[in-house]
This record gives structure tokens, sequence and C-alpha cells, in this order.
């Protein structure tokens, strides 16, 4: 039976995890030189630095994953034991990604370029536009939300977890509104997904608890 735990994984994926530290450190190097030029009169040393250093797609590789167990007919609740689903959901994550790694570099600037003439022709379309592009990529995502509603009351647990995520956002937009405090609109964003992503074990086990 193929064992997803064996010592070939692990040293394949030592090999990648070490290439990605050896990049990390690269980047990290970088980010250091460049805040120090960037960060010294507004932002201070510290923040710019973090801010050139961390990139992050857990957003993608959740759904990639889940996605690719649930084609295979299983989920991500227990060990993937079986070598064909288990290589399955591996290429479906790292094919899934790499189109972005090429794409942007090649065409993002040509796509921003394009967006900023069509703000600046008209800037209510160009907000329209930007509002549409945002909306399309939430959709996506509400579809793996609303996927498990029938389930039970199991299949509501990504539907919590975003009424929470929606919740900490809305005070953080309090904060903003109310108190004036500017500077959280630049983390209210990932505080909320940071607070949802925490709060869902309890609600996980308190539902599992009235299951």
């Amino acid at each position: 039976m193929f064992d997803p735990n064996n010592a070939f994984m692990y040293c394949l994926v030592a090999v990648v995890i070490v290439f990605v530290i050896a990049m990390s450190l690269r980047f990290i190097v970088l980010a250091w030189r460049r805040a120090r030029k960037l960060g010294s009169k507004a932002l201070g040393f510290p923040l710019p630095w973090l801010r050139l250093s961390v990139i992050g797609a857990l957003t993608y590789e959740t759904p990639a994953a889940a996605a690719a167990a649930q084609s295979a007919g299983t989920d991500l609740s227990r060990l993937i034991t079986d070598p064909e689903t288990f290589s399955t959901i591996a290429w479906v994550m790292t094919l899934g990604i790499v189109p972005g790694t090429i794409l942007v570099p090649a065409f993002g600037k040509k796509i921003e370029n394009g967006i900023m003439r069509i703000r600046s022709k008209d800037e209510k379309w160009g907000s329209i536009f930007m509002s549409a592009l945002f909306l399309g990529m939430i959709s996506a995502f509400l579809g793996m939300v609303f996927g498990t509603i029938r389930e039970g009351l199991r299949g509501w647990i990504p539907f919590f977890v975003m009424v929470v995520s929606a919740v900490l956002m809305c005070v953080c937009a309090l904060f903003v509104k109310v108190l004036k405090w500017k500077w959280m609109e630049q983390y209210a964003l990932p505080l909320s997904m940071l607070g949802g992503m925490f709060l869902a074990i309890p609600i996980t086990n308190l539902v599992d608890t009235l299951v």
C-alpha cells in the first residue's frame, strides 16, 4: 500500500524546502536593501522589510487540493493513502500555480496599464470594472462555501467561518470609520482572514458536539 509518509517523500520535500529557504534568504536580503531605501522616511524600516519579504497563497492551495480530492472521490479530512489520488492532488496544486508565475511577469504590466487607461478615460467605468473583477473572484470562492451545505450541519462550517470573517472585517471598518484608525485599512483583510482561520477550529469543534 502506498504510504504518503515514506522516506522518499520526506527526502523529496526536504529538497524543495531547502530550495525555498535559500530563495527566501535571497529575497530577504534584497528586501532588506530595498526597504532601507524606501522605508527610512515614511514607514520606518521593519514594516517595509516585512511587506517586501512575505508572499503566500493559502487561498489557492487549500481550494486546489480540496477540488482535486473531491474529483477523485475523497476529501482532505482523512489521510490520502491512494498513490493516484495523492499524485493527482500534488499535480493540481503544482500545475495550477505555475501559470501565475509565468503570466504575471509576462502580462501583468500590460494588464495594469490597460486598467489604468480605462480608469483615466472614465473613472466611473474604471471603478465598475475593478469591482466586477473583485466580485468574479469572490464568486469563485462562494461556490466552495455553499457547495457542502446539503451535507448537514457540518456542511455549513465554511459558511459559519465566512460569516465570522465578515464580522471581523466590519469591526475593522468600525475602527477605521469611528476611531479614525486609518492604518487599520492595510490590515483589515489579513486580520479578518487570519481570524477566520483561527476561529474555524472552535467552530468545527462546536459543530461536532452538536451533530
